[in-house]
Parts: C-alpha cells; structure tokens; sequence
C-alpha cells in the first residue's frame, strides 16, 4: 500500500457524460468518503448570472455576483440536493438554459479561481472524492488517486439523454449530442485549466462497460493508492 494516510483526494476527471458523478457519488456512498459536485458549483453560477442578467463580458458584475454567492450541498433521504442562496435549484440547474450556458461560464478565468479556492477549502482535512476536468490537473495536482474517464460522444450522449428523461426533463437527443460535442471542444481547446489526462492518471474508455463494472475496476485501482476501509 502506497499510502495509509488519514485524508486523501480522490480525483476524477474526464468528458462529459462519461459517468464522473455517479462514479463518485457511489464510492462515496459505499466508503463514507466526502463526495463534491464541482460540475453543479458551476450550475449554480451560470443559473445565478441568468437570474442577474448577466452576461459572459461583464466581468465586473460577474466579480460581485462571486463575492454574494452561496452554494450549498445537502444530502436528503439519498438525494444530492443544491442550494443557491438558500433557493432549492437541484433540477434548475440541470434544465437548457443553464446547459447552453455552463461550459462557458466555466472558462471565464475569475469563476475558475473563485470555484477552485472554494473546492480547495471544502477539501481541507477530509476524505474526498471530486469530479471535473481538472481536479487532477489543476484543483489538486497532487491528489493521492488520479482517474481519467472517457467515451464516445454517442454513447454519452445517449446516457445524458435517459438521465434526463428520469428527471422530467425534455431535451432532443441530437441537441443533447451537439451540446456535448460542442463542450469537448471547449473544454479540451480552453486557455483556462483545460481539460486533459494528468501523467499520472489512470485512464479508463467507458463507452461498453457498465457503471457497475466501472466502478470495480477504478475501485481496485484506488486501493493500490489508498486505504478505503480506514
């Protein structure tokens, strides 16, 4: 066992829709480890600047807004629920306005340094297991476990697709697959922390593998790092 230390980060990243969050969220779950949805942090901004009025270039408004925010996570009878300034946005925050809106949102270099300072600060001193793009890259290059998801756009698209319609939410198949299509190129070609496999990561393609066999396998490859049973 490489380490046996009492508080790590787990990090994953990868593309959208390749199962981060519900990879994380079950690990979490089954191992008591903290689990955070930075991908729901910047939800919660780009719902906010809606709210505001606000738009991509008015990085002063932008800085107000992000010194005012509240965002809060609560887990209620097994259900992750988001708080924004007290308001209850859990499926706000996924519905079309907020998706055209998000991976932009996300590269605006001041909503980037604001959201990493917060993560890093709900972070200290526990067991954490965080998903994104760059949790491994920028958020904690030295994080203990290092994972890298990937998948075809189809595939994800489709995933993206069923999960929607479970929450009641009505978003066409093909603008689903074009918004994330449109994400990978923004996210990948970003000046601001862009989303790319840290060296020392294990990589790991999603696309025929269930959930549950995704989540044996990085299960195992976390061990090697970690003491999960501590």
């Amino acid at each position: 066992m490489e380490n046996m230390c009492k508080n790590y980060v787990i990090a994953i990243d990868g593309e959208a829709g390749t199962g981060k969050s519900s990879l994380a969220k079950n690990i979490a779950k089954k191992y008591k480890i903290v689990y955070m949805d930075t991908g729901a942090m910047y939800r919660c901004v780009t719902l906010n600047m809606i709210w505001e009025e606000i738009s991509l270039d008015e990085i002063y408004k932008i800085e107000r807004l992000l010194e005012n925010i509240k965002i809060d996570m609560e887990n209620e009878d097994g259900e992750d629920k988001f708080y924004l300034n007290g308001i209850d946005v859990t499926k706000q925050i996924r519905e079309k306005q907020v998706n055209d809106l998000v991976s932009q949102v996300s590269h605006i270099p001041v909503v980037r340094e604001r959201m990493v300072e917060l993560q890093r600060k709900l972070a200290k001193g526990k067991k954490i297991v965080m998903e994104g793009r760059d949790i491994g890259t920028n958020v904690f290059p030295n994080a203990k476990v290092k994972i890298y998801l990937t998948a075809t756009a189809q595939e994800r698209a489709k995933r993206r697709y069923e999960q929607n319609k479970e929450k009641g939410i009505n978003i066409p198949y093909e603008e689903i697959l074009n918004n994330v299509i449109f994400r990978d190129r923004n996210d990948k070609s970003s000046s601001v922390a862009p989303l790319k496999k840290a060296d020392d990561a294990f990589e790991l393609d999603t696309t025929n593998y269930t959930l549950e066999e995704v989540e044996k396998i990085v299960v195992e490859k976390i061990r090697e790092k970690v003491d999960l049973d501590a």
